[in-house]
């Protein structure tokens, strides 16, 4: 791997952790309690975007009515989906890295790079992810960025630089990033990382990945050692 490289930044859901499609249910159960019906093929594709941008795009397509789209309806629904999420992560037995993930942190370790990890979901969830998996009190990551942590969520490069500047990393080009989605990919590049890599464990094929142009597409974290 290239010695310039110092930091490595991988979503979450579909890239380190197995999705089971615990979370486009939660999607799916958070807009019917509302009203809405929308299918599990609409909010597959939204799954990398900070999660109220993702609602409002749900709703701007299946609310007529423009003015029922408020910032009150959008946290309504947040906030069940985050009660949804952070039950299921809470009790679930199938919470579990994606193959070859830890084996790719420790390569990356003793490498000297850090680790990084960002998410679409806000920081009400991925704790319990990361607290329940024990990745960062064990020193298996480095970092952990919320999309609600930052002034936007991906595609915008915020999540990366925050982690930038706490690891002391001044040039985006010692960067990768790595993650499941449209909306990983544009971050790396909004990021100017040296690579914007795909995988393809999570919600988009190799087909669908394509057109947003990665660096690379990987259908294993493995590949990316």
């Amino acid at each position: 791997m290239n010695n310039n490289i110092k930091l490595v930044v991988f979503d979450i859901a579909g890239t380190t952790v197995k999705d089971h499609g615990e979370i486009a249910i939660a999607f799916k159960t958070a807009m019917k309690e509302k009203g809405y019906e929308v299918p599990v093929e609409k909010i597959n594709p939204l799954m990398g975007y900070k999660k109220p941008e993702a609602i409002k795009m749900m709703l701007d397509e299946y609310e007529a009515d423009a003015a029922k789209v408020t910032d009150d309806c959008i946290n309504d629904i947040h906030e069940r989906f985050i009660e949804l999420m952070v039950e299921y992560y809470k009790t679930t037995d199938q919470l579990q890295a994606l193959p070859h993930a830890e084996d790719v942190f420790a390569y990356l370790k003793q490498r000297g790079i850090k680790i990084g990890l960002d998410t679409g979901f806000s920081n009400h969830i991925t704790d319990v992810i990361i607290e329940r998996l024990g990745w960062l009190k064990n020193g298996i990551i480095d970092y952990v960025v919320s999309s609600n942590q930052v002034a936007a969520g991906r595609p915008q490069p915020f999540m990366i630089e925050k982690m930038m500047q706490a690891a002391g990393i001044d040039h985006s080009k010692q960067v990768v990033k790595l993650g499941d989605t449209e909306v990983d990919i544009n971050e790396g590049k909004n990021a100017g990382c040296l690579y914007s890599i795909a995988v393809t464990t999570g919600a988009f094929t190799k087909e669908a990945l394509i057109p947003y142009k990665p660096d690379f597409i990987i259908g294993d974290l493995n590949e990316l050692v």
